[in-house]
Order: structure tokens, then C-alpha cells, then sequence
């Protein structure tokens, strides 16, 4: 029986506090557990346990516990299982309310937890990992992080493997010898085969089960938004099993959960081609990016509009997917996952040429987290064509999501850019229509770990932790001396430049870091007496100067 006791509280993201289980609730915990999971054999349901209820683990246990089969009856049941760490534990209380552990702009997300927890009761959330005993399946969702030891050279960094392995133990020493077990975390090449399935194996034979465990791996491809439920229900999926047995589980599961009628199903011959894709998936858009820093560069000192460019490009159907690169490249995936890849090369797979081999990814990794730090040399550089400094200057950045029209801040460029600004002396408000907290910030000496912040590689980074979302734009404008414009959502496309520079109470340095800009807005901006200088956009200097040329024909005239 596992226990727990710690005199502590889980404070959810609403402030809410949940004292952690005690030992002596352990028991109980499992009786109740115990008999939902007997009610639903009754009703012939399989028993699935999904490990981590976070970011992909709660929906997709929403999912899994939303199935149907061809009469319309519903064929599992679902246990989320989360460790009741003071960081976690509050998800448990919160998911067996009905409400989603996630804030998401797709209201599915809000729905389905509801109607699979309260109405069709599909869905229950615990803490006590006994419950693995009782599967048929188990899926796997616990983070794989990469930890970067250096900003800007990920080399240096490791594969963050504690808490996968731990819980691959905690699995092993509890499944049935039948019970299939479903990575589904981007963990780094051959974890499955090479990690997993020895700790799977060590804890049967303490057991003395004989049988090979049956695990598989398939990667998600869950994105943030509007379309959250979709993009793991029905999108493309990719699979592979470390045994035959074990890949026509995987298969099986995946089909009867995953709308695979309208996104086939890829099945791989071995788990380290399954993760394999994942990483080469992510490295690959990562590495578009990053090549097109350079290209940005050059736009900008050589007088062209890189946005103009690549919507020039864009015109060809074979070059559709190129896109701006933005103020670097942010979410759970991009900006880790070649990492991996090369950290597994030579830690799990044991190759010592690995600097020779991985050459571009690497780099592009790199490049994607400095390209930030040009943002707060071009808005520095702008307040001084201004005869301002940055130091105690009120800057205001709107955008803290790393992409538009989405509330996630992991890894967000805007990040890299208001740490460095406040290294630099600037006095930092924010403004997100989309992130009510910039966890980041606020929880900077926890979160996403200890000692883990970004805050490592900055100075003066201490007074973040009160810089709060502003959500009255109006107010967040008043008085500031710098705007950037760091993620196109909706809400900044349109935004007048007059009645920017009325709201700020004066002319101001605008920097554009997305290409929101059009040629009229930035026009108007200069003849405001504004300074705007933007990302890969060095065709301003022109019109800054058409501008000073028709303010000296009209006093010439």
C-alpha cells in the first residue's frame, strides 16, 4: 500500500488550498477507487489508468474515458493518477469536481472533463497509485523535461529522466503481467526499449512474473487552442509495440479511442522509431525557424521586409509551411526535443561522436533561444534614436504566450525578452488577453523546478514574481515609453497608432516583433513621432526617412 505524509497544502492556480492525503487515507482511497472499478468490469468497461493528469494526461483521459463502442455504450473507465506532490496534488480535487486541471481556449476541453466526471462517470481522479493493480491498460503522460544548463548552447543540458523512471518502477511493481502499458510522453530515442522496459522487467522477476511486460510507444501531438480535444482525438498518430503482443494491444486501443478512420494510424517496427519521429518531427520545424533568423538578420540591415518575402514564397504550394519567426520558439516541444535526441545518442544509445553528427540541430535549438535577445537590443536601440535609455524605462509587452490567440507561456519567447529588459534596468508591465498568471514569473524559484527557472541566466530578476497580466489595455499603455508587439494575437492587429500614442500620452518606441505592423501603421507611427523598428523588417528605415523628407517639404513650403 503506498503512503504518503506530508503536512502540507497544494495551492491550485485560483488560490485554492487542498491539504495533502494523510497515510491513514490511503486505504479508504483505494475501497473507493476499488469499487467504481468493479461496478465498470460489470459493465464490461476496461479499466484504463492514465498517469499524470497535466497538460495532455487530463485530456486524454477525458478521451479515453469518452469512447464508445458501435452501439453507443461506453467502453472504459478511466483513473487519472497524480502524485500528491504540493505542486500537483490539487488536480485531483479539482478534475473529480468535473472541471478541467487546464485552462484551454477550446471549450471541448471544459465539456468533455464535465460530462465523463459527472454525467457519465467515466472519469474518477486519484492519488493512490494502487490503482495500477487494478489495469487493463496504462497510459503514461508523466513529463520528460530537458534541463539547459547554459542559455543558448544546448549541448550542455540533460535529459531530466527522474520522475519517468520512477514511475515506469511504480508500474512495474504493480500491474497485472497481462496489462499493457502506453508511453505516451516524447521521451528521448530508445527510453521505451532501452529505459523502460528493464525497469519493467527488474520489478516482474522481483515479482516473479516470467512473462515480458507489454509496452508500447505513441507520441501525441497535442497543441494548445481552439482545436485542444482535436489534435489529440483526431489527428495522425504513430505507434509501435516491444513486442508483437504488445503492438497489437497498442493498435487495438489506439483505434478504438483515436478517429483513425480519418487520420490513419502509422505503425512502427520498434519503439525508438516511434520516438524517433517525434523528435526529428519537432527538430525539423524547429530548424525552418531558426534558419530563418539569419535571413532576418540580414533583412533588417539591407532594407527588406523578410514578412514581404516569405509571403512572396509562400505563393509556391511546396514552400507553403515557411512562417516568421517570431521572438524565438516557445512551447513544451520545439524548444527541447532535439535535445533529446542528442542527449539519448550518447547517454542511452552510447555513441561518443555526437558533436560530429548532430551539427544542425543543436545550432537551431541555440539560435531559437537568443533570437529574444535581439528584441531587447532593438527596442534599447529605439528609445535611444529618441535620446531615451532603457534603464527605468516603462516598457510594455503585449504578449506572453509563446503563439497567437492561445494562453500557454512555456518556453515563450516574450520571457527571454522582459528578462533581459529587466537585466537591463527597464521597468516591465505586461499584457496577455489569453494568461490570466505568468507562472514563469510569479513561481520563477519553483517552477517549472527548483533551480530550474530561467531565471538562472539573468540578473536582477527578482521583483518578477510581482509583475502581474495586466488585462485592461488602456491602462497598461498609459505612461509607458516603449510598446512591443511580441505575439499576433487578434487583439493587437488592429490596433490604431493614434490612439496608441494618445493612451501613452505621448510619442513612444514601437517594436514590432511579428510583422503586425503594415507599411501605413508604421508610416503613421513615425509621423506621430514615434521610433519603430521591428524584427526582419528593414525596409522601415525607408520609410522613415520618406517621412522626414514630407515633414521638410511642407515647412519648406
Amino acid at each position: 500500500m503506498s503512503s504518503k505524509n506530508e503536512n502540507c497544502q497544494s495551492i491550485s492556480p485560483d488560490g485554492e488550498e487542498f491539504p495533502l492525503p494523510t497515510n491513514e487515507m490511503y486505504f479508504e482511497e483505494y475501497r473507493r477507487v476499488e469499487s467504481l472499478v468493479n461496478l465498470a468490469r460489470k459493465e464490461r468497461k476496461e479499466i484504463v489508468v492514465v498517469m499524470g493528469v497535466g497538460f495532455v494526461g487530463s485530456v486524454m483521459a477525458a478521451i479515453i474515458a469518452d469512447t464508445k463502442d458501435e452501439n453507443g455504450n461506453y467502453t472504459k473507465f478511466v483513473i487519472g493518477c497524480q502524485r500528491p506532490s504540493t505542486r500537483s496534488y490539487w488536480k485531483i480535487p479539482i478534475l473529480n469536481r468535473g472541471l478541467s486541471p487546464v485552462k484551454s481556449e477550446d471549450k471541448e476541453v471544459d465539456d468533455i472533463i464535465k460530462r465523463t466526471v459527472l454525467e457519465t462517470k467515466t472519469l474518477s481522479a486519484t492519488y493512490n497509485n494502487d490503482c495500477l493493480k487494478l489495469a487493463d491498460i496504462v497510459v503514461v503522460d508523466i513529463q520528460c523535461d530537458y534541463v539547459k544548463c547554459n542559455l543558448g548552447n544546448v549541448r550542455s543540458g540533460e535529459a531530466d529522466m527522474a520522475a519517468l523512471e520512477a514511475s515506469m518502477r511504480t508500474v512495474g511493481e504493480n500491474i497485472r503481467s497481462e496489462c499493457l502499458v502506453l508511453i505516451e510522453t516524447t521521451v528521448a530515442p530508445g527510453t521505451t526499449e532501452f529505459v523502460a522496459l528493464p525497469l519493467l522487467k527488474k520489478a516482474f522477476y522481483k515479482r516473479g512474473i516470467e512473462s515480458t511486460p507489454l509496452l508500447a510507444h505513441s507520441f501525441e501531438r497535442v497543441m494548445p487552442g481552439k482545436e485542444y480535444v482535436a489534435s489529440v482525438r483526431d489527428f495522425w498518430r504513430v505507434c509501435a509495440g516491444c513486442t508483437p503482443e504488445a503492438t497489437k494491444k497498442v493498435e487495438k486501443f489506439l483505434r478504438e479511442i483515436i478517429n483513425t478512420k480519418d487520420y490513419p494510424l502509422t505503425i512502427m517496427d520498434r519503439p525508438i522509431e516511434s520516438e524517433t519521429a517525434k523528435i526529428v518531427e519537432n527538430s525539423y520545424r524547429a530548424t525552418i525557424l531558426a534558419f530563418l533568423n539569419e535571413w532576418s538578420l540580414f533583412s533588417e540591415r539591407n532594407g527588406v521586409d523578410l514578412v514581404k518575402v516569405i509571403n512572396a514564397i509562400k505563393m509556391r504550394p511546396t514552400h507553403s509551411n515557411i512562417i516568421f519567426p517570431g521572438p524565438g520558439i516557445g512551447g513544451y516541444c520545439l524548444p527541447k526535443d532535439g535535445g533529446l535526441g542528442y542527449w539519448s545518442y550518447k547517454h542511452i544509445l552510447g555513441f561518443e561522436d555526437g558533436d560530429e553528427v548532430f551539427r544542425i540541430t543543436p545550432t537551431a535549438i541555440d539560435v531559437n533561444d537568443t533570437r529574444a535577445l535581439h528584441v531587447a537590443e532593438i527596442t534599447r536601440d529605439a528609445l535611444r534614436n529618441m535620446d531615451r535609455y532603457i534603464a527605468g524605462a516603462d516598457v510594455l509587452i503585449c504578449g506572453a504566450s509563446y503563439r497567437q490567440d492561445v494562453g500557454d507561456t512555456r518556453y515563450s519567447g516574450s520571457e527571454i525578452v522582459v528578462r533581459k529588459l529587466t537585466e537591463m534596468g527597464a521597468e516591465m508591465r505586461v499584457h496577455d488577453p489569453y494568461i490570466d498568471h505568468w507562472y514563469e514569473l510569479e513561481s520563477q524559484d519553483t517552477y517549472p523546478a527548483s533551480g530550474q527557472s530561467w531565471k538562472r541566466f539573468f540578473r536582477n530578476q527578482e521583483d518578477l514574481v510581482d509583475l502581474k497580466i495586466q488585462t485592461d489595455l488602456s491602462e497598461a499603455i498609459k505612461g509607458i515609453e516603449a510598446l512591443i508587439l511580441a505575439v499576433p494575437h487578434n487583439e493587437y492587429l488592429n490596433l490604431d497608432p493614434d490612439s496608441i500614442v494618445k493612451m501613452a500620452g505621448g510619442p513612444i518606441a514601437v517594436i514590432d516583433c511579428f510583422g503586425i505592423l503594415s507599411d501605413d501603421n508604421i508610416k503613421q507611427y513615425f509621423e506621430l513621432g514615434c521610433e519603430v523598428k521591428a524584427l526582419g523588417r528593414g525596409h522601415i528605415q525607408k520609410i522613415k526617412t520618406e517621412v522626414k523628407r514630407e515633414k521638410l517639404a511642407k515647412i519648406s513650403y
